[in-house]
């Protein structure tokens, strides 16, 4: 699957882009493997965790993202749905939800409606264990050119999520309880 997750990428990105969105995902994949192995995680599970958090992006090949070398028509919050779409049309209907449920710490129906964001109306939070893990890691990685191996401290984290209200940062802080050991 490695090999597939690699040739996926590579039809819908090329050049730098291709690169950090690799590079992200990477990084994503590496903490998120770390949390696999702190919870004892089934091999299946690492393996789905790997593959998704590799492919979790895919959707910024159709946003607008010139900081990243992408010129699509869609607004950069929507590649979660993008994504989604992809992967569901690829067959992959376990790793779609992944990209579509990993925003922030998740996006409640309350939130698009309150944010008034170009999303459909249905909740898009974590629901699994794997699906959080990724969001989790997700979290500490940017895709900024020159800072996409860098790891964001708690702190920065939780400073940056605070800005989307305390409930935010309350589902961080319950992630960083159950999957944190894997930062050390």
């Amino acid at each position: 699957m490695q090999r597939r997750v690699m040739e996926l990428l590579g039809r819908y990105f090329a050049g730098d882009a291709l690169a950090v969105i690799v590079a992200h995902g990477r990084s994503v994949a590496g903490l998120s493997l770390k949390v696999c192995q702190v919870l004892e995680l089934s091999e299946d599970d690492c393996r789905f965790v790997e593959e998704a958090a590799l492919l979790h992006d895919i959707g910024v090949c159709r946003v607008r993202a010139p900081g990243i070398g992408m010129e699509g028509g869609f607004p950069y919050l929507m590649h979660g749905i993008i994504g989604r779409d992809i992967l569901e049309t690829e067959g992959l209907p376990r790793h779609a939800l992944v990209c579509e449920r990993h925003i922030g710490v998740g996006l409640t129906v309350e939130d698009i409606i309150r944010q008034e964001l170009p999303l459909p109306h249905r909740d898009m939070s974590p629901v699994t264990t794997c699906e959080q893990i990724i969001c989790f890691a997700d979290l500490f990685y940017s895709k900024s050119p020159g800072r996409i191996s860098l790891q964001k401290s708690p702190e920065q984290v939780r400073s940056k999520l605070a800005g989307f209200g305390e409930g935010k940062v309350l589902v961080f802080d319950g992630w960083m309880e159950r999957f944190g050991a894997a930062l050390d």
